[in-house]
């Protein structure tokens, strides 16, 4: 599968992304393309071969209906969705692969009126103009919902982020600090890879343990400050990472 940047690098481009348009719908001969997007067959061509080479696009030979040579004709074989979201305190870039199987299959990970599409047109090659424009506009009006809420639940955790970014400009004061902070809101319910983020900052072992440190004496005093709560313990035991940041920055992650 292509990865996010190759696919980011690919349809930046006006003239793939309009070639991608129609391979979608069905598959086109170069020739046909140059037509249709107003472009030489020679740039056709060249972007076809990009397409191809990150496998957005695959090549068949056909023969021809004039009895001369086979001719090469393209189609769209990948299914991703891309999305980016970004604003102040939002930044997320994500590619996820579409899920395969036919509709039955499909259903598995669908609800209400969903499944009962997903039921009706399952086992079958064919379906009418009219039945299949009915389930699409179905369908269309069902991702336009989730869509909406989606675009809520980001704007609400845009929201959040800022609130939380002006307490970590108040309560840290180096830029690495807040940074570290920052590094762990961007996944705060996966463990957060210190080592890493030490060896892109150049961080010597010295360093990267009084940073850890002085990250986990704020955020336990943080808590308990809003919180109006002593806490007391010792450094192996396990809490969330908002209360203490239990890393070992020598530890594989």
């Amino acid at each position: 599968m292509v990865d996010l940047d190759e696919a980011l690098g690919i349809l930046q481009n006006k003239a793939r992304r309009a070639i991608i348009e129609r391979l979608v719908r069905e598959p086109h001969y170069p020739l046909q393309l140059a037509k249709q997007i107003g472009i030489s067959q020679q740039a056709v061509m060249k972007h076809l071969g990009m397409l191809e080479k990150v496998g957005f696009v695959v090549k068949m030979k056909v023969a021809s209906s004039k009895g001369g040579p086979p001719k090469n004709i393209y189609s769209v074989q990948q299914a991703i969705s891309i999305r980016i979201d970004l604003g102040p305190d939002l930044f997320q870039c994500t590619q996820r692969v579409l899920p395969s199987g036919g509709p039955l299959k499909l259903s598995n990970k669908l609800n209400g009126e969903m499944v009962k599409v997903a039921e009706v047109v399952s086992g079958r090659k064919m379906i009418g103009v009219g039945e299949g424009a009915h389930h699409l506009s179905t369908i269309s009006d069902a991702i336009e919902r989730l869509d909406k809420e989606r675009d809520a639940l980001i704007a609400l955790h845009q929201q959040i982020k800022q609130r939380v970014s002006s307490t970590v400009d108040n309560d840290f004061e180096s830029y690495e600090q807040r940074l570290m902070i920052h590094n762990i809101l961007e996944s705060p319910g996966s463990k957060f890879n210190f080592k890493e983020f030490a060896r892109e900052l150049k961080l010597g072992a010295e360093a990267s343990e009084k940073l850890m440190d002085e990250v986990r004496v704020r955020m336990i005093r943080q808590f308990a400050e809003r919180s109006g709560q002593f806490i007391a313990a010792p450094q192996s035991i396990e809490l969330p990472w908002w209360a203490a940041l239990g890393i070992d920055p020598t530890a594989e992650q």
